[in-house]
């Protein structure tokens, strides 16, 4: 496929993601840090904040499912969950996680419950779409092209 294609798929993916608010203008800063020097530094960080989150994911479970819940310890989870998915633009994510927190402040586990579902959602279809993302970032790559601050 030509690189004007690949990069036309690429545009069109993120602009989905920002009308479907899954992401914000932090995302476009992160974007921006990237250059000729490092063409997949939006995907390094963004890697390195789908493992985190999938630990802190399994963290928040654990510490919902057990008895009594400890909802200090898990606002302390929420609270870092929603600051690294602020830091890379995952909007849809901390918005989930706002609930979240209000949620387990209010001590109301049925609230929590339902949001350790909806954030999961939310995390897993983020991540793939940057799955989808990263593979047509990486045949641009090498094909020759350029992608994000790059261009």
């Amino acid at each position: 496929m030509a690189t004007v294609d690949l990069q036309q798929q690429h545009n069109n993916l993120i602009n989905f993601l920002y009308e479907e608010g899954f992401l914000d203008e932090q995302y476009t800063q992160l974007e921006q840090l990237q250059d000729e020097s490092s063409p997949r530094f939006v995907e390094e960080v963004l890697s390195l904040f789908f493992d985190d989150s999938l630990k802190l994911l399994h963290n928040i479970e654990t510490t919902l499912n057990k008895e009594p819940v400890d909802y200090r310890k898990l606002d302390a989870h929420l609270h870092h969950f929603k600051g690294s998915s602020s830091s890379v633009g995952a909007q849809r994510v901390k918005n989930v996680c706002i609930t979240f927190r209000a949620f387990c402040q209010e001590k109301k586990k049925n609230g929590c419950l339902q949001c350790l579902q909806q954030v999961k959602q939310e995390y897993y279809l983020l991540k793939n779409k940057f799955e989808d993302l990263f593979q047509i970032e990486r045949q641009i790559l090498r094909a020759g092209g350029t992608i994000g601050g790059t261009n």
